[in-house]
């Protein structure tokens, strides 16, 4: 067999995860290229450091910290360390920093000279992380754990030194502009959601005609409102009921404070409705729902008890809220009902609320196709880039 055809030709590995792979490269345990590292260090001693889906950084804020500093692991610069919760899936990374992990991380450390930049590609592929859930165990997925005894035993490519220097550099030019692109589009989605949120309180707090006289509110979060706009509390227009849990199963979708229905049930209440948050990170994003709904005790469920207001005009104004002003001070963020009703809210005239809501939901319905074009995009490239780092450390796309 010449070179020439050795790079280019393909065999196969016999490993499903991996399937074909160059003829060229070899095949090897991870137990046989790396050590492992099983050193208990001090945090005090020992910077400590985080494993993520982005790699080894700094501790997180938001990382949950044991008060047993002293109990830790020792990652030197240039070590592997994953979170042998094999449920993480992708939390792994090649370490710039000497300092410490928590103990259900596996750190390893290179037996040979390798490009530790090739195996952090391959380690980051969504392929590894289902080869290493796979060799887990455990009783349900929160508590799977794949340990250094099943993890050694997973075979993986060991291409030339020369290729793997070769694989991290192009995957490291390419997947940063990649990402460069994501982060432009992400840009560009946030900057089309602060513009909905602007059209939603101009026309909601201020209406639709310019040339009209205004007054001041006294309601630090609405300002000014045209002259002929009456100001009315919650209470007087709105009932504001509890959720609970439902008892049977079936195909009605279930609310709660979030972004969406989370699961279905039997039981159902009929729409139109706006939903409310009552606890929650996520209570200040309101649901106007039409059908069939049921909503647990993390939402409100509104009825309209006074023909001053129109429902959707004021699923729209909720949007606007000022939670952080009226939540109850707890740990969780809380809205009660008290809370609620207490609002003082705009309230133009039927006429001018149904134009506002012709307005917004012909404009919204707008900018939410744009918004979907490109979170469309971002999904596209994210598996675009997949795609690109599990063809190419595995050899079946050439390095250009």
């Amino acid at each position: 067999m010449n070179k020439q055809t050795t790079e280019n030709e393909l065999r196969d590995s016999r490993q499903e995860w991996l399937r074909e792979i160059p003829a060229g490269w070899k095949l090897s345990k991870i137990g046989s290229l790396y050590s492992l590292r099983n050193t208990k260090v001090s945090d005090k001693d020992f910077a400590p450091l985080s494993v993520t889906m982005k790699g080894i950084v700094p501790q997180l804020e938001t990382a949950a910290k044991s008060d047993d500093g002293d109990n830790r692991k020792l990652v030197r610069k240039g070590d592997f360390a994953i979170n042998s919760r094999s449920d993480r899936r992708g939390s792994c990374g090649i370490s710039e920093y000497d300092g410490s992990v928590s103990l259900i991380n596996t750190v390893l450390t290179p037996k040979e000279e390798m490009d530790p930049g090739y195996y952090n590609w391959l380690f980051h592929t969504v392929s590894f992380a289902d080869e290493f859930y796979k060799w887990g165990h455990g009783i349900v997925d929160d508590l799977w754990t794949t340990r250094w005894q099943e993890m050694k035993r997973i075979v993986v490519p060991i291409p030339p030194l020369s290729v793997q220097h070769e694989i991290a550099l192009s995957l490291d030019e390419k997947c940063s502009q990649i990402d460069a692109t994501i982060k432009e589009v992400e840009e560009g989605i946030e900057e089309y959601k602060k513009w909905k949120m602007s059209i939603i309180y101009e026309a909601t707090t201020k209406g639709l005609e310019k040339n009209v006289a205004y007054r001041d509110s006294g309601i630090w979060w609405i300002g000014q409102i045209p002259e002929k706009w009456r100001l009315i509390r919650v209470k007087h227009a709105v009932k504001i009921e509890n959720g609970s849990d439902p008892q049977t199963e079936g195909d009605i979708p279930v609310y709660g404070s979030g972004t969406g229905s989370f699961k279905t049930c039997g039981e159902y209440k009929e729409g139109p409705t706006v939903l409310l948050g009552r606890k929650g990170a996520t209570l200040h994003i309101p649901h106007y729902i039409e059908g069939r709904y049921w909503n647990v005790d993390t939402a409100f469920n509104t009825k309209i008890i006074n023909p001053i207001i129109q429902l959707k005009y004021f699923y729209y104004l909720a949007i606007c809220f000022d939670y952080p002003a009226y939540r109850s001070q707890t740990t969780l963020p809380s809205m009660t009902q008290t809370n609620y009703n207490s609002m003082h809210i705009p309230c133009p005239d039927m006429p001018e609320q149904a134009s506002i809501v012709t307005f917004l939901d012909e404009k919204i319905e707008e900018l939410d196709s744009h918004i979907k074009e490109k979170e469309d995009l971002i999904a596209d490239l994210e598996s675009y880039k997949q795609s690109l780092i599990y063809e190419t450390v595995t050899g079946k796309r050439k390095v250009v």
